[in-house]
């Protein structure tokens, strides 16, 4: 019964999730008119950012439950986070000749990301003071 009921909630999240991601690459991609892959690079590291928050909220402070954490972090920012498009894109920027932006895109997806996770932990911490 459990198991479902989680079931159901990653699933609305993570089509919210989807939805946004599509929104937030759309635009990004209408405002940067360059082969470097913006919209993925803007929504992962923006995913980064709201899982550290999310993660790092300490949900019984906010009356949240441990549902609310499953639809944000496993729902919401799996669904709004794409690894695959990253992996793609990064072929796609190797195999056009692109390596400076493939350079760019790889090692500033890694590092931006984990810095966006670290500040959302932060941020998540100071909120909850």
């Amino acid at each position: 019964m459990y198991l479902f009921r989680d079931f159901l909630i990653v699933g609305c999240g993570s089509f919210l999730g989807g939805g946004c991601r599509f929104l937030v690459s759309k635009a990004a991609t209408a405002w940067f008119t360059t082969s470097f892959p913006f919209g993925t690079f803007i929504v992962n590291l923006l995913g980064c950012f709201l899982i550290g928050f999310f993660s790092g909220l300490p949900y019984a402070n906010f009356g949240l439950s441990p549902q609310a954490k499953l639809l944000l972090t496993t729902g919401f920012c799996g669904g709004f986070t794409t690894f695959s498009t990253f992996m793609n894109e990064n072929l796609s920027l190797l195999s056009g000749g692109n390596n400076l932006y493939f350079f760019l895109y790889l090692v500033g997806s890694f590092a931006l990301g984990l810095l966006c996770v670290w500040g959302g932990t932060v941020l998540a911490k100071l909120v909850a003071m």
